[in-house]
């Protein structure tokens, strides 16, 4: 029979023609009419999950020699393939939406995070139209489609209720999604959608919740009841996980299974990983340890304390990602169960990212701490060791152990120039279309070859338009020719790689580079660095798997050549302006791009229930403002919140304890400052006021706060600093509650809502808002990623 649909170059699929009438009765119709058909997917196109595992190195998971026991990756590589020149680009959202279109980065808008995003083309953060996704193309071809976890991909200021919802997740082409939108999320109190509505989990730590094993919860329900009513229709699931992203939440069990096994301390972790490396055959036999940056200490340079306080650290790291693997593992058991395993591709890309340095050198119990030059002490780490993971740390890892989990590469995340920022570990598992079980794959690739690869194992073309829309090609590169010939010549001879400033270009084996900034510095000083000034080193990868020997004095005729071609490439995928601002870029105003308040300086919010980013809630950072709240107390008292921002590790708030009106400020969970009335509230309608004069001279300064209860003065203070930059990424702007974790310990977690009634709740922005950007002293300041 021929195939029905034939052709798909154009979606949707238009109707098959209407057949005409032939009779005044039905009984005398002839040909009898037959019911539409639906659009299927060709003959023999599997099921499709493709996992993302968040901030993960080439050499931590134990598939690819590192310590972090990953069963499941094992288990997949043993029965499947693992491609050990496989390539992402070095931060989270331009890596996923580079997968879900297979196109670069740049080509399709997200040339950085979306909450770095600005006005130039490359790095716009809107995915043209002319780029759908692999969801939109496999929905449009009759599969079923679904997404679970993070997301990252939607323009920040359309994370609202009022959208447009056309670029979240169930307008990319997913039937089907649960997640977040954000960076990150706290998975013990995650903040999260179904579909574009807001959810948050019925169940708490206490109760054994964490996100990981929900997502996953979620997933195997999806694609049982998929298969319960579709048995022949196949499914595309994607399954993003936020971890191991800080914060590092994870059941202390897992902490503890790593307990004491990294004191040996980094430098010789490398050390055994290369070697478990070489034993595996995930690297060649004269790999070499790349060099070790000149700013980083070595083990040995560590005091006791600052090893424990590292140590602790990793231990906590490895536990997240076992625990995330052993998630995976049950969702591959789900599949077995349902008797679809064989006939399943699972593309499991073990990190978007190389492992992130973001942490600074020591660590943070706060990753927020870090963006302001804030620094813990290893004693202050080693005295909260007991709580490690739980929910009252944000915890991230040092450099050190970055540099470690990255073995044998040198930097990490945000450095596109190195393999420490790009290359990680990939399995595809699909017993049904890979016969070479346990299989290495030498072959360079990247994370725009997912797609093409996907569609080809589908029989799906790429499409010529979408919704009418023409589409600009697929960039990426079918690696379905490696399933059968391990040593097929290379497909993919060109990859250019940028990030803030960091550049690279590969060309059939030989890689020109060039580091611009330095991840985990996060205050530098003196004015901006040229371009011009940056150092370019030249490997021949081909022979130096590592990128451990800089040929640029030996070569200067094929660094020249290359360079050149990266000027190409650059030019060709909207590379330029580069654009190396980091912090700078979170401010919409700095970094050019559309805000969803604009210049309203007066919000109004009518009763409680919203829910928003940072990026979509009145903008108090660094100004006066001042709250207006009309509220009714009821006979007998109330209590709760009005509004809040932030949480546990930094935000404020301003609710009623003890029928009291109160406002609390949370530096960075260093301290909380507070400014509560005298008397509670008696019973009836009263205007409640705190108002914020800020003191100016820079960001992050402090201010005078008053309360007034209808008019009267009846509380001062002052807060003597103030968060500059960002409250926080997993936690949100609430309107008579505060969601996930508290601002303040005067009112309990998520039980907390405001018990009178809230009518209106308006905020006054001054136009005395302070930027540290226009200066100097701008250059002087932190300039930290929080992807």
């Amino acid at each position: 029979m021929p195939e029905p649909h034939a052709g798909r170059y154009h979606l949707p699929i238009p109707d098959d023609p209407r057949p005409s009438a032939t009779a005044v009765d039905v009984r005398n119709q002839h040909p009898p009419f037959s019911p539409p058909r639906p659009v299927r997917p060709p003959e023999g196109a599997p099921n499709v999950v493709v996992v993302l595992i968040d901030d993960m190195g080439y050499g931590a998971p134990s598939a690819y020699g590192g310590p972090c026991h990953m069963p499941t990756a094992e288990r997949l590589a043993a029965g499947g393939l693992r491609y050990t020149r496989f390539h992402v680009t070095a931060l989270c959202s331009p890596t996923r939406q580079a997968l879900l279109t297979g196109r670069n980065h740049h080509s399709v808008g997200m040339g950085v995070t979306t909450e770095m995003c600005s006005a130039a083309p490359g790095y716009n953060g809107i995915r043209p139209r002319s780029a759908a996704t692999l969801a939109q193309v496999l929905a449009g071809n009759g599969y079923n489609t679904a997404a679970f976890g993070k997301w990252h991909q939607t323009p920040v200021r359309d994370v609202s209720p009022a959208g447009p919802f056309d670029r979240w997740p169930t307008g990319e082409g997913f039937e089907k999604f649960y997640g977040f939108l954000g960076a990150e999320m706290n998975h013990w109190y995650p903040l999260l959608f179904d579909g574009t509505t807001p959810i948050e989990p019925d169940r708490r730590p206490e109760d054994g919740y964490h996100l990981s094993e929900d997502l996953v919860d979620q997933a195997i329900s999806w694609i049982t009841d998929q298969h319960t009513l579709k048995p022949d229709v196949p499914f595309f699931v994607y399954l993003a996980f936020g971890a191991t992203h800080a914060p590092y939440h994870v059941p202390k069990e897992y902490r503890e299974k790593y307990r004491g096994k990294f004191d040996h301390g980094w430098d010789r972790q490398r050390e055994i990983t290369l070697q478990r490396q070489k034993e595996l055959g995930v690297v060649p036999p004269d790999t070499e340890l790349a060099p070790w940056p000149d700013d980083v200490p070595h083990w040995d340079e560590l005091s006791g304390a600052e090893k424990r306080a590292a140590a602790s650290l990793m231990e906590l790291y490895a536990g997240f990602a076992e625990h995330t693997d052993v998630q995976v593992g049950r969702l591959v058991d789900a599949l077995e169960r349902l008797g679809v395993l064989d006939d399943t591709l699972i593309v499991y890309i073990l990190g978007d990212n190389g492992a992130s340095g973001e942490g600074g050198v020591g660590g943070t119990l706060n990753e927020h701490r870090i963006a302001s030059g804030l620094v813990d002490s290893a004693e202050f780490i080693n005295a909260h060791d007991d709580v490690l993971g739980d929910p009252t740390t944000h915890v991230h890892g040092p450099v050190g152990w970055a540099l470690a989990m990255n073995t044998p590469f040198q930097w990490t995340k945000q450095v596109a120039s190195h393999f420490g920022g790009t290359r990680d570990g990939m399995i595809m598992h699909w017993p049904n279309g890979i016969a070479d079980r346990g299989g290495i794959r030498q072959q360079f690739h990247h994370v725009i070859d997912i797609m093409p690869t996907i569609l080809d194992v589908a029989g799906i073309p790429q499409p010529a338009s979408v919704d009418g829309v023409a589409q600009q090609p697929i960039e990426g590169t079918s690696m379905r020719y490696t399933f059968d010939d391990p040593d097929a010549e290379d497909r993919r001879r060109v990859q250019y790689f940028e990030m803030v400033g960091n550049r690279g270009i590969y060309h059939d084996g030989w890689m020109a580079v060039t580091r611009h900034g330095t991840p985990w510095e996060m205050v530098q000083s003196g004015t901006p660095r040229s371009y011009d000034d940056d150092v370019w080193e030249l490997y021949h990868v081909a022979e130096d798997f590592s990128q451990a020997r800089d040929l640029a004095a030996e070569h200067p005729e094929k660094l020249r050549e290359l360079q050149q071609l990266f000027m190409i490439e650059a030019a060709k995928h909207n590379v330029f302006p580069l654009d190396d601002r980091m912090t700078e870029r979170e401010n919409p105003k700095e970094a050019g791009r559309l805000d969803l308040h604009g210049d309203r300086n007066v919000i109004t919010f009518h009763g409680p229930g919203l829910r928003l980013t940072e990026e979509t809630a009145p903008n108090v950072k660094n100004r006066s403002f001042t709250i207006t709240a009309q509220v009714e107390i009821p006979d007998g008292g109330a209590g709760g919140v009005i509004v809040a921002q932030g949480g546990r590790f930094g935000g404020w708030s301003f609710y009623l304890v003890d029928g009291k009106p109160s406002y609390a400020y949370n530096y960075f969970g260093l301290s909380v400052q507070k400014i509560t009335a005298p008397a509670p509230l008696l019973p009836g309608r009263h205007e409640l006021v705190f108002d914020f004069r800020y003191h100016g001279g820079g960001v992050g300064r402090g201010g005078t706060g008053t309360l007034l209860v209808d008019g009267e003065k009846v509380a001062q203070g002052q807060i003597e600093a103030t968060i500059p930059y960002y409250f926080a990424f997993d936690e949100t702007f609430d309107v008579g509650c505060d969601r996930a974790t508290p601002v303040t310990d005067d009112y309990p977690v998520v039980d907390n809502a405001f018990t009178g009634t809230l009518h209106t709740v308006r905020f006054d922005l001054a136009d005395d808002q302070c930027s540290d950007l226009a200066s100097e002293q701008a250059r002087e300041r932190c300039r930290a990623a929080h992807e």
